[in-house]
């Protein structure tokens, strides 16, 4: 099937037949009558601007571009500032079962025609001012998961979270919110209150305490809690130096109870220094460790001198860790060997990595199988050869081309596993490269082209996803 624009005023002739009809009159008739199920396959495949562009052609397509099918998982911004919508707008999200909305600046009045016309939304991002109360979100009986940022809660506290959301939400991210200086153990015990609460993100979350002490006490007081995401800033309280028989510490010890449901961790912005080095006791049966620190081992050598490393002891403590991600942080020999050998998938964003540290890391991980490797701003080059004796079980590997020899670079054609290939870095000859290494491969391998070119260990994107 293909599409073809003419003049209007043309009409369409056949040899020896003459003039059959004008082409105005047949772009006037309804398109082909085909099933509806077939043109909603057909429009699953456009992008959501093609969609919007069908669906102003005619009523016909109209009508089957609202299709729920073909809007799962999308999210409605919804911006109040100049006035309220109209009635077919609401209708056309309730025919495409809109569950996800990102409100902004709304207004009492808003809030409430949202509930009537979306009462059945299930996630909702708030990005909100300072006169909004989040006691609105009471009109949403099916809400699952909640976003709050860019806010400062200074005259919420009381309010902050309705308590009916208590019983109702699984999912809580909080980005960029300041609350008063004196709220800390309020905001805690507002947390406290989800008990189904499965994944939480905090977020550039400025609150007067231990860092540590915030985050012992999520972790405590949500039972269900699987997914922590925070950032993490200097504490107040370090407990490197404190000394072991400190009533602080050893009132912790005290209160320390393991907490296995915990299955995945995200600490950014991490300074090793800011938990204590046993911390990752309360947590054993971790599945998943990402910590995305603050400086580079060059940038805070003196610290990781004097200090050590806390990585290494909390690396220690688990026996079912499958996926590490490290960004940044202090030199890999200082925790190489702590690497536990259930660990499938790393993810090492380093500087300065050096060839005996992937030959100690490949010794502690056996089986792996997924490998992203970045030591930006230096390279793997030569080394690259040595992957595939190194680790020869990889299913997936990302690294970067720039400085690679060609030689080494194809010699990851015996990597008999390989289904995935990641290039991070896009420069001249990287296709002909990438051509070369599909042909030695019999273009059984998948390879892509990252279009970042940025520093990857820049933090910024990492930082910035609760503004997404």
């Amino acid at each position: 099937m293909f599409f073809q624009c003419v003049s209007s005023s043309h009409t369409l002739k056949t040899p020896g037949v003459g003039v059959i009809e004008p082409l105005s009159w047949l772009m006037a008739q309804p398109p082909p009558q085909l099933p509806a199920e077939v043109w909603i396959l057909i429009f699953g495949h456009l992008s959501v601007s093609d969609k919007f562009r069908i669906r102003e052609s005619c009523k016909f397509f109209k009508r089957l571009v609202d299709h729920a099918s073909l809007w799962r998982g999308w999210t409605v911004i919804l911006r109040f500032k100049g006035g309220s919508y109209n009635s077919d707008f609401w209708s056309s999200l309730r025919r495409r079962k809109v569950l996800s909305a990102v409100v902004k600046s709304a207004k009492a009045k808003d809030w409430k025609r949202l509930s009537l016309c979306l009462p059945d939304l299930s996630t909702v991002v708030l990005d909100l001012n300072s006169q909004t109360s989040l006691s609105q979100l009471r009109g949403f009986p099916h809400l699952k998961r909640l976003v709050v940022r860019n806010r400062d809660c200074s005259d919420l506290v009381s309010d902050f979270f309705p308590p009916c959301l208590g019983q109702q939400l699984t999912h809580l991210s909080i980005c960029g919110v300041t609350f008063p200086i004196t709220s800390t153990e309020r905001v805690i015990s507002a947390l406290s209150q989800f008990t189904h609460l499965t994944s939480l993100t905090c977020h550039h979350m400025r609150v007067h305490g231990e860092t540590f002490c915030v985050i012992e006490s999520m972790i405590t007081h949500l039972p269900k809690l699987k997914r922590l995401s925070v950032s993490v800033t200097p504490a107040v309280c370090d407990f490197s130096r404190a000394p072991v028989s400190s009533p602080r510490r050893c009132e912790w010890t005290r209160r320390q109870t393991a907490t296995a449901d915990l299955s995945s961790l995200e600490l950014i912005d991490c300074w090793d220094f800011s938990f204590p080095p046993d911390v990752m006791m309360l947590m054993p049966g971790l599945s998943s460790l990402a910590v995305f620190y603050k400086r580079t081992c060059h940038e805070a050598s003196e610290q990781w001198s004097f200090h050590g490393c806390h990585l290494q002891t909390w690396l220690r403590h688990f026996s079912q860790l499958s996926s590490l991600v490290v960004v940044r942080g202090p030199p890999v020999k200082m925790y190489a060997a702590s690497i536990p050998a259930t660990v499938t998938s790393l993810t090492l964003c380093v500087a300065g990595l050096r060839p005996e540290d992937l030959a100690a890391i490949a010794l502690q991980v056996p089986g792996l199988l997924h490998l992203h490797v970045d030591p930006w701003p230096s390279h793997l080059g030569a080394r690259t050869a040595d992957i595939p004796q190194l680790f020869p079980k990889l299913k997936s590997l990302a690294l970067r081309h720039r400085y690679v020899p060609e030689e080494d670079f194809l010699s990851l054609q015996k990597l008999q596993d390989l289904k995935h290939l990641k290039i991070l870095d896009c420069h001249p000859g990287v296709s002909e490269l990438i051509n070369k290494l599909r042909a030695v491969t019999r273009f059984k391998l998948s390879i892509t082209v990252s279009s970042q070119t940025a520093d990857v260990l820049s933090l910024k994107d990492k930082s910035k996803q609760c503004q997404k």
